[in-house]
């Protein structure tokens, strides 16, 4: 089993820092170099590749400064996406291999094109394509292809853990209790994720199972959801509840 580890940046982000039993390490989205070297220098880590899910500046921000600080180091990135200095392109399919676990590349087009996510030992990396209780905006991709991404994610199983790479588990939940006022597992949800917050404690991961309860944006096959966008949508369909939904939360 990999260790996982989060460093905060920014108002909001997570860079993620996997890393084995012999202190050598991978970082996932490093928006930020600065917190990163810190803690390698910390806990003398050897950062052996970066994982890089999209283009967007707060997850690839501290890649050139990160080369400069360990020069051997494998960035490994979507093939479809503008992104200077990758050494490994991956898209939909292929493997990443990280001390000794394979992680699998999902394509994941939505919220970017070319956005990929990485999963393995039960643990996955996903960008901003799944938030715990939402999902990422679409700033590049279509409805029907972020919906068809976050049923490739619901297919995992249950106990897979979800590292997305933002807190906004909070603001999340307000929405999910407007779109689906009546679930009870959301009810609790938020009484777990207001504790932590209270405590200045992270609210991920969460896990694939808890999510499949929880995100409105999994449940665009449940009547609640259906019954809450029966104003917006244009037909009944799973897609198009999916896309009013997401058009409700960019306004919301």
């Amino acid at each position: 089993m990999l260790t996982i580890q989060s460093i905060p940046a920014f108002n909001d982000n997570y860079i993620w820092l996997i890393h084995s039993q012999d202190n050598h390490c991978v970082v996932v989205d490093p928006g930020d170099a600065t917190p990163v070297i810190k803690v390698l220098e910390e806990q003398q880590l050897t950062l052996d590749a970066i994982l890089l899910t999209h283009h967007h500046h707060d997850h690839i921000g501290g890649i050139s400064e990160l080369k400069r600080f360990a020069p051997q180091c494998n960035i490994v990135g979507p093939a479809n996406e503008p992104i200077p200095g990758i050494s490994q392109s991956v898209s939909d399919g292929d493997q990443v291999e990280l001390f000794g676990e394979r992680f699998m590349v999902l394509g994941l087009p939505g919220h970017t094109l070319g956005h990929v996510a990485y999963v393995g030992d039960e643990k996955l990396f996903c960008g901003d394509t799944l938030f715990s209780a939402g999902c990422g905006r679409l700033f590049e991709g279509t409805p029907e292809q972020m919906f068809n991404s976050l049923q490739k994610l619901a297919a995992l199983p249950d106990e897979t853990e979800v590292y997305c790479s933002h807190e906004y588990t909070s603001s999340n939940l307000s929405f999910a209790l407007v779109a689906e006022q009546t679930n009870p597992h959301l009810q609790r949800y938020r009484e777990e994720v207001s504790r932590k917050r209270a405590q200045g404690i992270s609210t991920i991961p969460s896990t694939m199972g808890q999510e499949k309860l929880i995100n409105p944006f999994l449940r665009c096959d449940q009547p609640n959801i259906k019954k809450s966008v029966a104003d917006k949508a244009v037909n009944d369909s799973d897609l198009e509840t999916f896309a009013a939904l997401r058009r409700w939360k960019d306004e919301f």
